[in-house]
């Protein structure tokens, strides 16, 4: 797939098995990743790769997370917090490492761990993996991040579910391009 067909038909895909890519395919990624756009060249991100008995672990950690901070959950939600790993044999954890700099404000270095994020999905798509970001609460969560060794100025952008995708890849919605773009000043 040449880039443009990556960047114009990759989708987010929810029904991911094995396989997850292998290290060479995952330094690929990662490569993409690293070429973001990025004021400065802080590189204000890095990522986490959980699978195996990683997942569940990530099972444990969210719900101990959701339940220290909701003591009143339904077990329902807990049922399903402890399934959310599973969805994918891997979870990428994205997570801007944003830094103090006088001329380079918090938002911009998220923004550019964003962008490597959609980076590394859109490399994910052209190696024919599936993939698709979620947040959520526990992203946001100071007992998530800390079990994940997040540092004070760190924040999780999210969590980026991996795998082969279970089905056919459908076709990308169309966009009406004339309700996205304009000219300024209008003519």
């Amino acid at each position: 797939m040449d880039a443009l067909e990556v960047l114009q038909k990759r989708v987010s895909l929810t029904k991911l098995i094995e396989p997850t890519p292998g290290k060479s395919q995952l330094t690929d990624v990662f490569k993409a990743a690293s070429r973001a756009a990025d004021h400065g060249k802080l590189r204000p991100w890095r990522f986490l790769t959980i699978e195996g008995d990683g997942l569940s672990k990530l099972s444990d950690l969210l719900v101990s997370a959701l339940t220290k901070s909701n003591p009143g959950v339904s077990p329902s939600v807990v049922e399903k917090t402890k399934n959310m790993p599973f969805r994918a044999p891997m979870i990428i954890v994205a997570i801007a490492k944003c830094q103090e700099h006088p001329s380079i404000p918090k938002l911009e270095q998220l923004l550019a761990c964003g962008a490597a994020t959609q980076n590394i999905l859109n490399a994910l798509f052209a190696l024919n993996f599936g993939a698709v970001w979620r947040t959520g609460d526990l992203a946001y969560n100071d007992h998530v991040k800390q079990a994940l060794g997040l540092q004070a100025l760190e924040e999780i952008v999210g969590f980026i579910y991996v795998g082969t995708p279970a089905q056919d890849i459908p076709a990308p919605p169309e966009v009406d391009i004339e309700n996205i773009f304009s000219e300024w000043p209008a003519k």
